[in-house]
């Protein structure tokens, strides 16, 4: 993971470089903008770098979703044979061309960038005062101590709810959690099975009400972080689903033989 982390350091640093030469340090509001404009374009930059593993994925989903009325009949005609419906889903998938895995791939392929996001900035802390860990990942001491010194409205972003920044840790994870909350309701597709509908409903509700809980401890360097990502991610929602809306009818099962071919990720 060190690569990683270091990769997301040099973003981080080029963006503040390039923010300090257009702006200068400027601070105006209490707000050290060059170090607060290169986190969210960090955040950016990887969001866009990864919009095509998300278009990937949507259409994962609908090629999966168009092809439920043909994997229901395999049911209905296997029985309890799991082995024969097995090798039928197999043949099904095979022949579509379509993966029961394309949807999942995205999201292990983007866990170690947001991990990385999410230790690079937690690792700027002031009362860090190891040489060798504050030059960890390509900072110079300089740079490290700036960026944990930088505030935002006022608020060390390295401090967290209890810790001096009260209000604007207040005002990020409230953004945080609604953000959340609306691209999970987006994200959500029709359930016919009364499990996966108290799955989505236990995802929708429960994951925002984790981040009201976890946000208080994080630093606010961290909630702007989530905050930016949760803002983008609930545009690109939008934008995907405009663009991949979901299937309002489906398609009849045929008796026999192969199926149309269905649109693929």
């Amino acid at each position: 993971m060190s690569i990683v982390y270091s990769g997301i350091s040099a973003l981080l640093l080029f963006w503040h470089s390039a923010w300090a030469a257009l702006l200068g340090e400027q601070s105006g509001l209490g707000t050290d903008w060059a170090w607060v404009l290169s986190i969210v374009f960090l955040v950016l930059t990887v969001r866009v770098a990864l919009l095509p593993l998300f278009a990937r994925q949507v259409r994962s989903q609908r090629a999966l979703q168009r092809l439920q009325p043909e994997l229901k009949s395999l049911q209905a005609r296997h029985g309890n044979d799991v082995r024969a419906l097995g090798t039928a889903v197999q043949d099904l998938y095979r022949r579509e061309r379509v993966s029961p895995y394309g949807s999942l791939m995205p999201l292990i392929l983007q866990a170690p960038v947001f991990l990385g996001l999410f230790h690079v900035l937690r690792h700027l802390r002031p009362t860090t005062t190891d040489p060798a860990t504050r030059t960890l990942y390509g900072w110079t001491a300089a740079q490290f101590h700036d960026a944990s010194h930088a505030h935002l409205l006022g608020a060390p972003i390295a401090a967290s709810f209890s810790t001096g920044g009260a209000l604007v840790a207040a005002l990020l994870i409230a953004a945080m959690v609604t953000t959340t909350f609306l691209t999970m309701r987006l994200s959500a597709t029709r359930a016919d099975d009364p499990l996966q509908r108290t799955v989505q409903r236990l995802m929708t509700y429960g994951v925002p009400l984790s981040l009201l809980v976890s946000g208080v401890i994080l630093p606010v360097g961290v909630l702007l972080y989530w905050t930016t990502q949760n803002v983008f991610a609930l545009a690109q929602q939008a934008w995907l689903l405009r663009r991949y809306p979901p299937l309002t009818c489906e398609r009849p099962a045929p008796p026999d033989g192969p199926s149309r071919r269905a649109r693929t990720a």
